[in-house]
């Protein structure tokens, strides 16, 4: 189709208004323009046409043999549009919300919690999609995605859902009778680190530590650093909100707090695409924040 051929939209739309309508006035009415409006739209589609569309019939209009033709044609159009469009809203309003999340925060902070979701909304679905990599939100069809990092994602809206601070935390059989205080304690264990993690690696740098000189042993996911540290094989840094239960719970121990300034876990959602629905998520998201 060549879309440069066709008369502007807005004036076909007026059009089939008018004629289905059979008035400028009604035609404005249901658009909410002016009837000069209206008026000037059709008059314009004529010249373009070269064809004569609708004539005067007292106080309303008629519609010429050539604007029936057209007006059938549009009417048919933009209902097949509509109904497209109904479709898409109606899908919209009753698929599963997505949800991407890394598999640590999933495991670590959502699933502890996501319970007391599915008992006060049991009336919206929530897909959750556990991903290390970053999803394109546009492409994937995902709704909202929880991401570590600074909150600047160029082209979407991002929201700090928990702080900065992060906790360096090791299994209490691993400490034995050491009381460490800090992060110089801690320089005869092993180490824990995720392979991409380069902002925790300077926070630890920060603090004097040069970690060529432990013993690191790197690893492909946050999840997999976390499993390892449950189990006793290491020190690691992570985001307080993925540990603070542990360390509750006693599985772990929190040896200090490391402040990472603007990282955090953030909700990041497409500009002007958060639903009624998708409100309901990020206010409980808030709402658990701190909850053991």
């Amino acid at each position: 189709m060549e879309w440069s051929r066709l008369p502007p939209l807005a004036a076909l739309r007026a059009f089939e208004a008018a004629a289905r309508c059979r008035s400028f006035t009604r035609a404005a009415q249901e658009l909410n323009v002016t009837h000069a409006a209206i008026a000037q739209h059709v008059r314009k589609l004529e010249t373009a046409l070269a064809h004569s569309l609708v004539v005067r019939d007292g106080r309303g209009i008629a519609v010429t043999p050539a604007g029936v033709q057209l007006a059938e044609a549009l009417t048919l159009g933009f209902g097949t549009i509509g109904a497209a469009v109904d479709r898409l809203q109606a899908d919209a309003e009753t698929r599963p919300l997505s949800l991407s999340v890394t598999p640590a925060f999933a495991a670590g902070w959502l699933m502890p919690r996501i319970g007391d979701f599915w008992t006060r909304h049991p009336d919206i679905p929530l897909n959750i999609q556990p991903n290390v990599e970053v999803s394109d939100l546009r492409r994937d069809g995902v709704d909202m995605a929880i991401r570590h990092g600074d909150g600047i994602w160029p082209g979407l809206d991002a929201e700090l859902l928990t702080d900065g601070d992060h906790w360096v935390v090791v299994h209490p059989d691993l400490l034995g009778e050491c009381q460490p205080s800090c992060l110089g304690d801690l320089l005869h264990l092993p180490w824990l680190l995720e392979h991409y993690m380069l902002e925790r690696r300077t926070m630890i740098e920060r603090e004097g530590i040069d970690l060529d000189d432990v013993r690191m042993q790197l690893m492909e996911t946050n999840w997999m650093v976390l499993a390892a540290a449950q189990a006793g094989h290491g020190v690691t840094v992570q985001p307080k909100s993925l540990v603070d239960r542990d360390v509750a719970a006693g599985t772990l121990v929190k040896v200090c707090e490391l402040n990472g300034g603007s990282l955090g876990y953030y909700l990041v959602t497409l500009p002007g695409r958060v639903s009624p629905r998708l409100r309901t998520l990020r206010r409980w998201l808030h709402g658990q924040v701190g909850n053991r």
